[in-house]
Order: C-alpha cells, then structure tokens, then sequence
C-alpha cells in the first residue's frame, strides 16, 4: 500500500505535464486492480495500513474517479488559472484519500479522513465559480469540525479502555445507559455528518453548488463514502448499544430522504437537484447500514459505489451544459435535445441510473437495501415505497424539463460534444452498468 501512496507522492513532481498526469492516474487504477490477485481477507499490511475487500473496492472507486475527474477539467488547463495547483490539490486529495481507505488503526484513520477536506476546501475556494463559494467553504468547514472532535475525544477513550487502537483489535464498548449512549452518539454523529444524512445535510448542497466540476464530482463520487466507510468500521464497537437505536436511524433515513425527494422537486438550478438527490439515496443507505445484517451492509456498500460512479457522470454532464449555455438553472437551459442531441442518450442513461432501473448497480443495491429493511420492520415498507416513487419522480423531472422544450437563444443552432466528453460519461457509465452482469464479482470484493 506504501507504494501506491509514494506513486502518487512522485506524481506531484510531474505537474507541468498535464496529459502525463492524465494517462499515470489510469495508471495507478490498473495497478490497483492488479493489486487484488488472491483471495486473502487482509493484504499489503504494513505501517499501519491495509486492504480488505471494503477497502479495495473504495480505493478503487477513488482512483477511478480521480482520473475522470482531471479529464473533466479540461477548461481549468485551457483557461491557465493555476492548473499546477490544480493538478497538486487533486493529488494530494487522492494520497489522503488512500491513506483513509487504508488505515488500519482508528487514530490515522481520524487524522486522514479530516486532512481530506482540506484539499477539497482548497478546490471550492480557488476554482469555485461565484462568491457564495467562501459561504459554503465556512458551511462545509463548520460542520464536519463540529461533528468529528467528539469523535476525537471517544477515540481517546476507547485507547484508555482497551489499550489498543488498531482496527479488529480494539475492545467492544460494553458500557450501557447514558455513558454508553454518549459514547455511541459521539463516534457515529462524525460520520452521519460526513454522509450526510437529513437534518444535518445543508452544507452538502451549498458545496456541489458553489464547487467547480472537479470538486462536485470528488464530493459526489467519493467523499460522501468516507461516511459509510467509517460507520461499517466503526458500527462493531456498539454492536450492542446500536440494536437499541436502529429505529432512529431507520425513520430519520426514510422520511428524511422522502423530505428530500419533495425539496427535489420544486428544484431549478440542476446542481442543486443532483445534491439533494445524493441526500435522499444516502438516507436509505444509512438506514440499511444500521440494521447491521448482511443484506444491508452488502447492499449499502453496491450503493455507494453504483452512486458514485452515476452521480459524478451527472454532475460532469450538468457542467459540460453549463460551460456552453453559461447557466445552471433549467429554466434557461431548457431543451436540450435540439440544442446538445448527441447528448440526449448520455443524460437518459444516467437518469435512468439514478433513479436505480435495471441493468444498473444501483437497482442491485437497493433491492438488497429494501429487503434488509422490509426484514427488520415492515412499517419501513411504506416509507420505502413513496422514497421509490419521488425518487423515479425527480429523475423524470430533471430529464424532462432540461431535455424538452424550445431552447431559448437563437446564437447556436447545435453544440456537438467532444470526445473528450463522451469518453468520460463512457467511463462513468460502463461500469455501472457491467458490473451487475456478473453481481457476483462486486460481492467478491466485498
């Protein structure tokens, strides 16, 4: 694992060359897919880093959409606005990233996980498009701050208790009452933050909104996982504890994401629709994660990966149409079809994708999500069946209303795509919709 991280250390070195840094971050995907050749739980131990299957497959994730991400931001090298420090921001972001995927010890992995939003702070702040974008930098700051130093402090306790920080390793909390409530509500409300789930949600749209199509796509694609990574890592210390509280999480997630679906609807600008809609798929992923059964962790973790891959090639869509009309607002940038046809099909495969229709991983995820909690309760039933219903609702509602209509400037008749463009929405969409073919193969590596 030391090595992958020192390869993409060595790549900062090589920042003047942009195409370079392009063809090394596909580089390093493969390398990471060569890296899992057996069939052993644990590998690459070593300095307080390894790889599980959980692992891999994030890591993986990570570095996918890593490397689309610097083929989508194209614009930042034409332009010359600091496309060095670009290139630098998004390295060390990966390097941190890695680290927090890696991590084999709860310490590290709380210092890697809060030293990943620096770079992504960084991204808001320097190729943000509108002053709002300080406003949401402070929002994004203030909250994940706020929710991770009560981690801190119970990571601290739990080394006093057990003597030990090392993951699989460290003592189960035994304690109950309110103590042990505490304790538990503190290590998870982090992560919970990070993921984010309704009520604590709000600085997650003013990021996508604000951020530049690198920074969306990294939000999107990879750093609402690191909340669900902690939670499945972190869940076996309160085994006990969590059995008392699944309801919480359960109803929050549910309704919650119902609450979202709605706010979705009444949405004009498309970034904000797409972030609302992350939301609403991550509430239903955290209420399948806390009923701590195969099928939801199973199902949860398909999710997470099948969301990132869909709703980076979104966010990249909505910034390929807003570098050509100027505006994100569907209003203006309404019909589509006549305007970007060659676009028409990519935007209908990744809606589809979003509201989870086969043959899409997330159909295979949410299935599995669905009957972990249908099984746990089958009151979550209704819940989950107006979730379902708004979520194919919002999804035809963006498609529609961006796609049909009459477009309004007569200064273009047709925009083409480039290949660039259509090789990253491929990119996006090929694994999304191969990896289902052969389910077994995601279950693998998990």
């Amino acid at each position: 694992m030391l090595k992958i991280l020192v390869f993409n250390l060595v790549l900062m070195c090589f920042v003047k060359y942009w195409e370079f840094i392009q063809v090394f971050m596909f580089v390093n995907c493969f390398v990471v897919m060569v890296k899992c050749s057996h069939d052993f739980y644990l590998y690459e131990l070593g300095y307080m880093l390894g790889m599980d299957y959980l692992s891999y497959a994030l890591i993986l994730l990570s570095t996918w959409i890593l490397a689309l991400m610097i083929c989508s931001s194209e614009k930042v090298k034409k332009s010359g606005y600091f496309s060095k420090g670009f290139l630098i921001v998004n390295l060390a972001l990966m390097v941190t990233l890695l680290m927090t995927f890696s991590s084999m010890n709860y310490l590290l992995f709380y210092v890697s996980f809060e030293s990943s939003l620096i770079p992504t702070l960084i991204l808001i702040l320097g190729w943000g498009y509108q002053p709002e974008r300080i406003q949401a930098g402070v929002y994004m700051l203030f909250y994940t701050l706020f929710a991770s130093l009560p981690l801190l402090v119970c990571l601290l306790a739990l080394y006093s208790e057990g003597g030990s920080l090392t993951m699989g390793l460290a003592q189960v909390i035994s304690k109950e009452g309110f103590v042990g409530s505490l304790w538990y509500f503190s290590s998870v409300f982090a992560f919970v933050v990070k993921l984010p789930m309704y009520l604590f949600h709000l600085w997650l749209p003013k990021a996508h909104v604000e951020a530049p199509v690198a920074g969306s796509m990294i939000l999107a694609g990879v750093l609402l996982k690191l909340g669900g990574y902690g939670i499945i890592r972190i869940l076996y210390l309160f085994s006990n504890l969590n059995k008392a509280y699944i309801w919480v999480w359960g109803c929050l997630g549910v309704m919650g994401g119902v609450v979202v679906s709605m706010m979705c609807m009444r949405q004009v600008d498309i970034k904000s629709l797409i972030a609302y809609s992350s939301v609403a798929h991550m509430g239903l992923v955290l209420s399948g994660m806390m009923t701590c059964n195969w099928w939801g962790v199973n199902g949860a973790v398909v999710v997470m990966i099948g969301h990132g891959l869909c709703s980076s090639g979104l966010f990249c869509l909505a910034n390929m149409v807003y570098e050509r009309v100027g505006s994100r607002s569907m209003l203006i940038g309404k019909g589509l079809l006549s305007f970007m046809p060659s676009m028409g099909l990519w935007w209908f495969l990744l809606s589809i994708g979003n509201m989870a229709a086969p043959p899409t991983l997330n159909l295979l995820g949410e299935v599995q999500l669905i009957s972990s909690l249908i099984s746990w309760s089958l009151v979550m039933l209704v819940g989950i069946a107006v979730l379902s219903f708004f979520s194919a609702a919002y999804t035809l509602y963006m498609y529609s209303l961006s796609q049909h209509g009459l477009f309004y400037s007569l200064l273009f008749s047709c925009s083409p795509g480039t290949v660039r463009e259509y090789f990253v929405l491929a990119l996006h969409w090929l694994p999304l919709n191969f990896l289902i073919l052969k389910s077994a193969v995601v279950f693998y590596l998990i």
